[in-house]
């Protein structure tokens, strides 16, 4: 027994397919464009932690070097104690 299907309801049915697989492609092709976004970040966000370790470390250097001039300045003279030199 074979059944005959409405001409109408199937293209409608073919229009509907049609429609949600382009819906899908657009989607997938989305999603790709996104992971790839996120990829990116995610590697500028690792080298952007890279550079502020290696940028703490230096302040710290500089700190502790700043710390040994400050401890071998005579009569525990400050350069924040100096008078700039306009006076």
């Amino acid at each position: 027994m074979t059944t005959s299907t409405d001409p109408s309801l199937e293209a409608r049915l073919e229009a509907r397919l049609e429609a949600l697989e382009s819906r899908l492609a657009h989607q997938d092709d989305w999603l790709e464009t996104l992971d790839r976004t996120v990829i990116a970040q995610q590697r500028q966000i690792e080298t952007l932690e890279r550079l502020t370790a290696l940028m703490a470390n230096q302040l710290r250097t500089l700190r502790e070097q700043q710390g040994d001039a400050d401890s071998a300045a005579p009569f525990g003279a400050q350069p924040h104690d100096e008078l700039p030199p306009h006076y």
